[in-house]
């Protein structure tokens, strides 16, 4: 069984750190094959997960959001070697709360649907935003 959605207990932690400035959020999406609707509707989890961008787009956009990156999967150069991943995305929101705000809104509720339909396996890591440097350790 896969990593879906956080805990009470995770989100509680990351409002407890709320902070001025942006933060990224790393998200790394495994899609089912077919997406698992409780109604049974019929479509592929690549199919339902752009039901998911195409209505929680909007959203994330009114909220001050952006995708500030996104790439393809290639190879897992360290950890499990049989982890791969469908989707590979940074959202960026203005503020943690501006993401806790995105997750109260009811046209976004509505595109939760599709994504757990769609996601068999995630990750999803909040990372606070740094200057781009020349240094692996963010100093330079």
């Amino acid at each position: 069984m896969g990593f879906t959605t956080f805990s009470r207990e995770t989100f509680a932690a990351f409002r407890a750190s709320d902070r001025p400035g942006p933060v990224h959020m790393l998200n790394l999406i495994r899609l089912h094959s077919f997406a698992r609707y409780p109604d049974g509707r019929d479509a592929t989890g690549a199919d339902a997960y752009a039901n998911y961008g195409r209505i929680s787009a909007p959203v994330l956009a009114r909220l001050g959001g952006r995708i500030a990156w996104r790439g393809n999967f290639e190879l897992g150069m360290v950890g499990p070697e049989d982890e791969r991943w469908d989707i590979c995305f940074i959202a960026e929101y203005p503020s943690p709360g501006a993401f806790a705000q995105m997750l109260r809104d009811p046209i976004y509720r509505e595109a939760m649907e599709h994504r757990l339909a769609a996601v068999a396996d995630s990750r999803l890591i909040r990372l606070g935003v740094m200057a781009n440097g020349t240094s692996f350790h963010g100093a330079t």
